[in-house]
């Protein structure tokens, strides 16, 4: 059977059998594992595997599955490219809900930490027993260190400083005024071989952006549709703590008010201890905020939500229309992740725009040179 036959035969699934032939032992293993997954569909079991996989319909069946989620496991690493297996056990978690996945610590241990599993892990993690967490800790850990060295560098790039146009003694090459060397040494050129000769480079200073006396309040809904902004109000957190002259607090809220930033700087620990889901009170959260405010002109309150209130939308309106008019600078955000792509109460954030907040959605990037462009002023 040639292998355009055996993708149709994956493609189409079995009912193409008697067209197309039968499938060689790697094909056929991979056509396990995609059953095993997705014939647990209701609508026979349609396939959508990208780079890699299959699509086609699949007939579910009764019978028991002679693979665990152990075998499967093994199985996708062995068959399939590193993007498959990802949408594979994404889709595990995510679409079917196999629990074991994330409750199983052998599982654990095999699978593959990405930020699709950090969010199943945070929503599932009050399952878990000890010894499983400590298994799905090792995900926490793998994913929250990638997020925070990407993360590190923009804070570093956005917050080391500015050259100038002041003369320099120090030599550092990052600083080199070539535009001031040429100029000054052209005196020197030899046409010849047409290269100019460096009698004394010059270099620029660097100024600081100041970052004396300012706030950073994060108020994070932990509802259970703001996962991916809570991984990231976390490290975003953990990357401006550390910063001389920025104050960060991390405020997490649903119905209660939880202030975490003495685990600010520990952002495994911190997302370990959020517990998702449950109502909102953004009012409340706003509240707390406020009394956090030492000085208002220089105090950025940046408020994470879907603006779906539970609590009293009076009460939130007031709260934050009081907080501009001192001078705070306020941010709703209805997102706070790589995509930015939100679902919220248009209506509520609208309320809050027209006294005074800036609405909208962010990047972990963007907050950052927003904070940056507040604090150099």
């Amino acid at each position: 059977m040639g292998a355009d036959l055996e993708r149709w035969r994956l493609i189409l699934g079995p009912a193409a059998e008697r067209h197309t032939g039968g499938l060689g032992p790697e094909n056929a293993g991979r056509d396990a594992a995609l059953d095993w997954l997705y014939s647990r569909d209701d609508d026979l079991g349609k396939r959508d595997v990208r780079r890699g996989g299959a699509r086609g319909d699949r007939h579910g069946g009764d019978d028991p599955s002679i693979l665990t989620t152990v075998d499967w496991l093994e199985g996708i690493h062995r068959l399939f490219p590193k993007e498959t297996i990802e949408r594979l056990e994404r889709d595990a978690v995510e679409r079917y809900e196999i629990h074991d996945v994330l409750t199983d610590p052998e599982v654990l241990a095999r699978i593959e930490p990405n930020p699709a599993l950090l969010k199943a892990v945070l929503r599932t993690k009050h399952l878990m027993n000890p010894q499983v967490l400590d298994a799905a800790r090792r995900i926490v850990e793998e994913v929250v260190r990638r997020l925070v060295e990407k993360l590190s560098v923009e804070v570093r790039t956005v917050f080391t400083g500015s050259r100038n146009r002041r003369p320099s003694q120090h030599r550092r090459a990052r600083d080199f005024d070539l535009k001031r060397t040429l100029k000054s040494n052209l005196k020197h050129y030899r046409p010849e071989d047409r290269q100019v000769a460096i009698e004394r480079p010059h270099f620029h200073s660097r100024t600081s952006k100041r970052l004396e006396q300012w706030q950073l309040v994060l108020l994070v809904d932990q509802s259970g549709s703001m996962t991916g902004s809570v991984i990231h109000s976390a490290v975003t957190a953990a990357c401006l703590y550390a910063l001389p002259g920025l104050k960060t607090h991390l405020v997490a809220f649903d119905t209660q008010v939880v202030d975490m930033t003495s685990d600010v700087d520990d952002p495994v620990e911190l997302l370990m201890k959020v517990q998702l889901g449950g109502g909102t009170d953004i009012a409340r959260a706003v509240d707390y905020a406020a009394g956090l405010v030492e000085n208002p002109r220089r105090c950025i309150v940046a408020l994470v939500t879907d603006f779906y209130e539970g609590g009293s939308p009076n009460r939130l309106v007031h709260t934050v229309k009081q907080l501009c008019e001192q001078g705070t600078q306020v941010l709703g955000l209805a997102a706070l992740d790589e995509e930015a792509n939100p679902v919220y109460d248009r209506d509520m954030a609208g309320r809050l725009a027209n006294v005074g907040a800036h609405v909208g959605a962010m990047t972990p990037s963007h907050l950052v040179e927003f904070v940056a462009e507040r604090l150099g002023t």
